[in-house]
């Protein structure tokens, strides 16, 4: 069978396999081993579990359960409530600021934990009621904490961001600060967006509320800073050459653990337990997938799917920025259905190849796959933030959250264009910090 026609079929199937409610890792074990079993023959089954478990013999694996650890301690405390009160205490004044400091707790809670779901749970439960009190409307309150909790996969450290450097064999370092501009940036269209919505609505010269004193800023901050701190020291560390993005998410976590129980009291062993157990079970479900991706990867390639891709879009006589906006419309539906891990281990492999032919920069490539990879986050019919913020404020229809969400949606295609008219935005810092990648 030609490899190309192979492809189309492989494609179709993972589909139908993984819309059949399996999971993500044993769906692509499922589909690789009978494609292997089919065209190479029961012999080519021996080779699975090197395969699969040479796929995690990976030290920088290290890393993904370190930083796990590490959201899973921030939001199992009240790091987020403390964060959206400091926040609102020094933003308060300013018309239409209750907003902005949403957005702000929002991103600093998401590069913290890491964690969408967690970041618009612990934001929005404070947040969101705040907003309706004082007059701001339902589609701005939920769209906004919808849209904030998605940050936390391309600001670093970013897990997400982990999984595509093992993908593709791209430096961990670069793409965490290749999300650092692209993220302020995006956050900066969120408030724009909403500053100017609540302005549109007539109500923005009520909605700032009474004063804080000086006193009143400064107690909050001793709460909030060490965690502040903690992200700064381990990007300082990686980004200084002290230690290896493994070992500092190592101390990372530790110091979290560690914040966690003197500054909040989480004395009890139990709850502490049950930050590894579900830590443990988000990591064992990630590192599953990626032994399971790179069993896929490797049928691929062994069935010379991924090289006939490949070389057919080489031969395509279309400008690589068509070619470009296909895979971006492609990567938007995908995330639409799977989650942005899975994602990324399943179309890493085919579009690495396509996207380094075309020209176009592995690490910038990142930062825009992982935007749209936060429009899935807040689209239906998956969209798993909509639902979060539905169970905060069940009064708010699922209907106004996914029409507040939408402008941040049209705010991240913004993002994406101005990545692909300027480049450098993802691509200056990394090349600042650590030289220009040869």
């Amino acid at each position: 069978m030609d490899p190309l026609t192979l492809g189309a079929l492989v494609a179709v199937l993972t589909i139908a396999v993984l819309f059949s409610g399996i999971s993500v890792a044993a769906g692509l074990l499922v589909v690789s081993a009978g494609f292997l079993i089919v065209f190479d023959g029961m012999s080519s089954l021996s080779l699975i579990p090197e395969i699969f478990f040479g796929k995690l013999d990976n030290f920088a694996l290290l890393s993904i359960p370190m930083f796990i650890i590490m959201g899973a301690a921030i939001a199992s405390t009240r790091a987020g409530a403390d964060l959206y009160e400091a926040l609102e205490r020094w933003l308060t004044r300013i018309p239409g600021g209750l907003v902005v400091s949403n957005l702000g707790a929002c991103a600093l809670f998401a590069a913290m934990s890491g964690s969408s779901p967690a970041t618009c749970a612990a934001i929005g439960k404070m947040g969101i009621p705040e907003m309706r009190k004082r007059g701001y409307p339902d589609g701005v309150a939920a769209g906004s904490i919808a849209a904030g909790g998605t940050l936390g996969i391309l600001i670093p450290p970013s897990v997400t961001m982990i999984v595509y450097g093992i993908a593709t064999e791209t430096s961990i370092g670069r793409l965490f600060l290749a999300g650092v501009v692209p993220g302020l940036m995006l956050v900066g269209l969120f408030m724009v967006w909403s500053l100017w919505s609540t302005w549109r609505s007539g109500q923005a010269s009520v909605l700032s509320a009474g004063s804080y004193s000086w006193r009143e800023r400064m107690e909050i901050l001793p709460r909030v800073l060490p965690f502040v701190a903690i992200i700064i020291g381990v990007l300082y560390a990686m980004y200084g050459g002290i230690a290896t993005p493994s070992e500092t998410a190592a101390v990372g976590a530790l110091l979290c653990l560690l914040i966690a129980v003197v500054i909040y009291k989480l004395w009890d062993p139990r709850a502490i337990w049950v930050i590894l157990r579900d830590s443990t079970k988000e990591s064992v479900m990630i590192l599953f997938i990626i032994a399971a991706a790179g069993v896929f990867s490797y049928m691929l390639s062994s069935l010379f799917i991924t090289q006939a891709i490949a070389e057919w879009i080489g031969t395509l006589d279309v400008n690589r920025w068509v070619l470009m906006g296909t895979i971006n419309v492609f990567l938007i539906i995908a995330g639409f259905f799977l989650p942005p891990v899975a994602v990324i281990l399943m179309a890493a492999p085919i579009l690495l190849p396509i996207i380094t032919t075309a020209g176009f920069d592995p690490i910038w490539f990142a930062v825009v796959l992982t935007i749209n990879m936060e429009i899935g986050l807040i689209s239906p019919p998956v969209g798993l933030n909509l639902y979060v913020i539905n169970g905060i404020a069940p009064d708010i229809s699922l209907r106004t959250i996914l029409v507040g969400s939408l402008p941040f949606v049209a705010c991240m295609v913004v993002a994406i264009v101005l990545l692909c008219l300027f480049p450098g935005l993802a691509t200056w810092l990394p090349d600042l910090v650590m030289g220009v990648a040869i």
